[in-house]
């Protein structure tokens, strides 16, 4: 089986670091603790890696947020994925730091990436790792505090929870979504979906 895994971000070094982009901050430490590298190529940058007979394109699209559903089609199509085995990643503020919540689907909730990617796919129907950034922003200051720098208290604790995004990521691909959702709401690693947030996606 193949299976694409989209992190998403922005490109460009006033943007390296920022929360926003922390779906490139999970593909970068899967492909690291893989001992693979990521190539320059059409809508992104690619690496693929293998695990129990599955396959795993890591995409990182160049197209920036606003666009990230160009990148994502594209790949899909070049490498004959249908959107089942689709799995985005994104920062949530609805969460706290560092929190992961895997969904089967849902809404963009006002996050311009899924919106793209849901646009242009003309489905909403496709999986999705959030990565909780938290919300310690002041009033109106959301978009500063999205595109802004970690704090290196941040940095530490989503240092520590790259390992568990990669094992989700694997899951995913070889257990399936449902079962891993399962499995790691169960050990308490994720929100589970009854959570108070579980309506607050962004």
């Amino acid at each position: 089986m193949k299976y694409l895994i989209a992190g998403l971000g922005n490109i460009g070094e006033e943007y390296r670091n920022t929360r926003h982009n922390v779906g490139f901050m999970v593909l970068d430490a899967a492909a690291a603790a893989s001992n693979i590298s990521f190539k320059d190529s059409r809508y992104g940058f690619v690496a693929e890696m293998r695990h129990k007979g599955s396959s795993f394109i890591l995409l990182k699209p160049s197209t920036y947020m606003n666009r990230s559903g160009n990148a994502v089609r594209y790949w899909l199509q070049k490498e004959k994925i249908t959107p089942e085995n689709l799995l985005v990643i994104t920062d949530d503020i609805a969460i706290p730091t560092g929190t992961m919540r895997l969904r089967a689907k849902g809404g963009h909730g006002g996050h311009n990436g899924l919106a793209s990617i849901s646009e242009i796919l003309a489905t909403d129907e496709y999986a999705r790792l959030r990565v909780g950034i938290g919300n310690s922003y002041p009033r109106g200051g959301q978009v500063n505090y999205v595109l802004g720098q970690w704090t290196p208290e941040e940095l530490a604790i989503m240092k520590k929870r790259m390992p568990l995004a990669a094992e989700i990521i694997l899951s995913f691909g070889t257990a399936g979504c449902e079962l891993t959702m399962t499995a790691y709401n169960k050990a308490g690693k994720t929100l589970p979906d009854s959570d108070p947030d579980s309506g607050k996606d962004r």
